[in-house]
C-alpha cells in the first residue's frame, strides 16, 4: 500500500517529466506547496522504495515501478475528471480539484464501471491522455502554442489543468481541445500570441500560451 503523499509525489514527477522539464527538489516544493526539506526527505524515501532515482544536486527520475504507479494514479484522476464533467456537469475549471480527492480512493471495480459508462475514453476534459487499463500511455507529439510561428495552423490538444484561472481564461477565448487555430502574430520580448479562432482574432498572453499544447501543425496556405 502507498500513502496519498507518495502517490502525489510520483504523479507530479511524471507530469513534469512528460512536459520535458527537469524535475528538481525546488520545483517539486513549489508545485506541491511544501518545503524543500520535506521534498528532500520524501524523495530519499521514494529512492529507498525503488520508485525514483535521486542523487543530491541532480534531477529526480522515476523508475519503471514509479512510472507504473504514477500512471495508475493519473488514470484514476483523469477518468474522474471526465466523469464529473460529462455525467455531473461540473465545469471544466473545477473538476481537477475534485479529482485530486477521488484519485486516491477509487476502487478498481468503480474505475472499470466509470470507464465503461464513459465509453472507454482516451482523454480528459482538458485534452490530457488517459492511461490505459494495462498502465500504458502512448506518446503524442505536441508543441506549446507559445512556440508557434505566424502563418501556422494547429489543433489545441491539451491545456494544463492545475490552474482554474487559466482554464477560465482559455475557455473565454474559445480555446478548447480539438479547436483549430491559426497563428496571426507572435509579439517579440514575451509579448502576446495573436490567434484566429473561427473568424475571430484573440490575443493570448505568452505565459498562458506556454501552458497550452497543440498538435497537427501545418503551414497555412
Amino acid at each position: 500500500m502507498h500513502t496519498q503523499a507518495i502517490e502525489d509525489y510520483l504523479k507530479t514527477v511524471y507530469e513534469i517529466q512528460t512536459r520535458q522539464d527537469e524535475v528538481t527538489t525546488t520545483g517539486l516544493a513549489e508545485r506541491l506547496g511544501v518545503t524543500p526539506a520535506s521534498v528532500t526527505g520524501m524523495v530519499k524515501k521514494l529512492a529507498e522504495m525503488n520508485l525514483v532515482v535521486y542523487e543530491r544536486y541532480r534531477n529526480v527520475v522515476l523508475t519503471e515501478a514509479g512510472v507504473k504507479l504514477a500512471l495508475e494514479v493519473l488514470r484514476h484522476h483523469r477518468l474522474v475528471e471526465l466523469y464529473l464533467a460529462q455525467a455531473l456537469g461540473v465545469p471544466w475549471d473545477q473538476v481537477h480539484a475534485e479529482a485530486e480527492k477521488w484519485e486516491h480512493v477509487l476502487s478498481e471495480d468503480l474505475e472499470d464501471r466509470m470507464d465503461a459508462l464513459l465509453g472507454y475514453p482516451t482523454s480528459d476534459p482538458h485534452g490530457s491522455p488517459i492511461p490505459s487499463r494495462d498502465g500504458t500511455l502512448p506518446w503524442v507529439a505536441q508543441d506549446r502554442l507559445s512556440d508557434m510561428a505566424a502563418g501556422q495552423t494547429a489543433t489545441i490538444s491539451e491545456i494544463i489543468d492545475e490552474d482554474p484561472a487559466l482554464l477560465r481564461y482559455a475557455g473565454g477565448l474559445g480555446l478548447y481541445p480539438q479547436v483549430r487555430v491559426t497563428i496571426i502574430e507572435t509579439a517579440p520580448f514575451d509579448g502576446p500570441v495573436t490567434v484566429r479562432v473561427g473568424d475571430t482574432d484573440r490575443m493570448v498572453g505568452r505565459a498562458a500560451a506556454s501552458r497550452i499544447y497543440v498538435s497537427d501543425i501545418r503551414e497555412d496556405r
